[in-house]
């Protein structure tokens, strides 16, 4: 796989919801997409699941192109899998006319996606304390009130995702020797002020 195949992004529609919106099959596919190739086994261990019940729901994610197969992993009968793509694209434009089941997946992986964002904040927190002082002042934790146009909004959050580009494009930085993986999560909302 290539350093870009390893990054594309699916945009998801109505099929792909059906395959992705539970929130285990969400953990599923993050865990393989963070930590890279494991068995349901492994998986199940991680994520405190039964390991059937992570097969289970990683057949169902390769059923619908979330996973496959990662056999130069395995030995013997033990099968590996690893995340297809390394981000989901969610445009709520694609689901304005939908029915009714189609918006109630929607809801359920947005409510999912804000959850998985507040556990890894709240994990952070947590486990702060084992990281050095260098990362406790490389950490963000804000938040801004701006008066935006949704033109202005989406060029805003169009800006920030080309910034982001930007460092994720540096070939060097898993060569560095203090390099880590981070998550940067972002929201932006309107809220009534009225």
């Amino acid at each position: 796989m290539t350093e870009h195949e390893e990054r594309k992004q699916r945009r998801l529609d109505a099929r792909a919801l059906r395959g992705i919106a539970h929130p285990l099959r969400m953990q599923l596919l993050d865990a393989l997409r963070q930590r890279g190739p494991a068995t349901a086994s492994q998986l199940a261990e991680r994520l405190g699941e039964s390991s059937g019940a992570t097969s289970y729901h990683l057949r169902q994610l390769a059923a619908h192109g979330f996973v496959e197969d990662a056999p130069e992993h395995g030995k013997g009968r033990e099968r590996w899998w690893r995340a297809v793509d390394q981000g989901l694209v969610f445009d709520s434009a694609d689901f304005e006319s939908a029915g009714p089941e189609v918006r109630g997946m929607a809801e359920v992986f947005l409510h999912e996606v804000a959850g998985t964002h507040a556990r890894e904040l709240s994990n952070w927190l947590s486990t702060r304390g084992s990281w050095s002082g260098d990362w406790h002042q490389a950490s963000d934790m804000s938040d801004a009130t701006l008066r935006l146009t949704p033109a202005q909004a989406a060029e805003l959050i169009r800006r920030m995702h080309a910034l982001v580009d930007e460092f994720r494009g540096s070939a060097t930085d898993a060569d560095l020797p203090d390099s880590e993986q981070v998550r940067l999560h972002t929201h932006l909302f309107p809220i009534d002020s009225r």
